[in-house]
This record gives C-alpha cells, structure tokens and sequence, in this order.
C-alpha cells in the first residue's frame, strides 16, 4: 500500500516560507514526484472504498490557488486536499482527505449542499430527528469522529421556528463530521487502513442521508 512519503511536510513547511512562483518553479519536477504517490495513495483507497461503498471519482485538488477574489495573494496552496465522491443520485455524502504541517484531518458529510437538499434536510429533522440523534451517539461513530460540527445560522432559517425541539439539527448549514489527524498517524504504515475504518464509521449516517434525500416527507422515492 501506498504511504505518504514524510517529504510532503518538509516540502509544504518550505513553501509556507516561500510561497512564490520564484522558488516554487525549481521545485516543481519535486512536488510533482511527491503528488504522483498521493495519487496512487488515492486511487489505492478509492479500491478500497468500493468493497463495501461506491465510489465514482477522488480527486486530488491543484496546488494552484484562485487568488481573484482572496485578500491573500500567495499562489500556492500549502496542502494536499483529495476528494471521494459517491455515486448519485442514490448515494449522497462526500469524504476528503486535508494533509498539511499542523493541519492535517478527515472529513466527510455535506459542506456545501444545495439549496434543495438543505431544505428536504431540514425538514426531515423538524418532521422527526430520533433516528438520527440515535447514530450520532453510536459507540463505533463517537469513537471514530465525536460528534456533528459545520457552520449554522444564528436563529432559526426562513420558515422554521426558533423554538422547535430539533432546532440546533435544523439551523445547520452545513452536517459536517472531523477527524484531526497529527503527522506521525498520516505516516504509519496503516494510515490506508485507519482511514477507511473512520469512513467506514459513517456508513449507517450516509446511508441515513441518502434515504432521506431520494424520498419526500412520506418516505416515497423521488428518482
């Protein structure tokens, strides 16, 4: 198996320090070894993945930044972000792997969801959330993410109540799951291993979100 190479920190810890074209130009037959091997670790962990989920594309993001609209001007990223993408319509969520010096975690869940499965979201946790609040507090979930984060609105949104039961579920903008990872677990030999048991641990919760966003409030498919 594929594992991440320890010069992928050395490398963003000296482009953190000179992010310029400049220096990054002769560096680049480097950091282009370097992606090559986070791209197998990639493709390796998406065949992985597809034993037991299903998985159409990962991608491993450019280094190059869009600076158009940033008040940060650097050019460069200084981190590797590679995304899992599940098959739809019938299979929702999304996994992510975030490593950089300092910086490194698991993501997975619906940060940025559009504004039609927000809403079939939302109404779901106002009609009934037990089931869900019932796998946020599984044993194997807890011990592998924690709990729920993600960004929320302040209140209430347009067309909920403030005081529903579910509110703090409903005001979510975002249903995020985070796992922080420190350098020396992203260099084990097991660091594929460890990886698909923490997605894996999510599983019911996608399966959860999936059955909500391909039916309507009467549990009658959409597709």
């Amino acid at each position: 198996m594929q594992v991440i190479n320890s010069e992928v920190f050395r490398f963003f810890e000296a482009l953190e320090k000179n992010n310029t074209r400049e220096w990054f130009e002769p560096q680049k037959p480097h950091f282009k070894s370097l992606e090559a091997e986070v791209k197998v670790l990639g493709e390796e962990l998406k065949a992985s993945m597809n034993e037991t989920d299903e998985i159409d594309k990962v991608k491993l993001f450019r280094i190059y930044r869009d600076v158009r609209f940033s008040k940060n001007k650097t050019p460069f990223k200084t981190h590797f972000g590679m995304s899992f993408n599940r098959k739809k319509p019938h299979l929702r969520g999304g996994y992510y792997i975030h490593i950089a010096p300092g910086d490194s975690f698991l993501a997975a869940g619906f940060w940025n969801p559009n504004k039609e499965d927000l809403f079939r979201i939302r109404k779901e946790m106002e009609m009934d959330a037990e089931e869900f609040r019932k796998l946020l507090k599984d044993p194997q979930f807890v011990k592998a993410w924690g709990g729920l984060t993600g960004e929320e609105v302040k209140t209430a949104p347009k067309g909920f109540s403030k005081e529903h039961s579910n509110i703090d579920l409903i005001k979510k903008k975002q249903y995020l799951f985070i796992k922080k990872l420190d350098e020396s677990a992203i260099l084990k030999p097991d660091f594929q291993k460890e990886v698909i048991q923490h997605f894996n641990a999510l599983r019911p919760i996608f399966n959860y979100f999936s059955n909500v966003l391909i039916t309507d409030l009467n549990g009658v498919s959409i597709l």
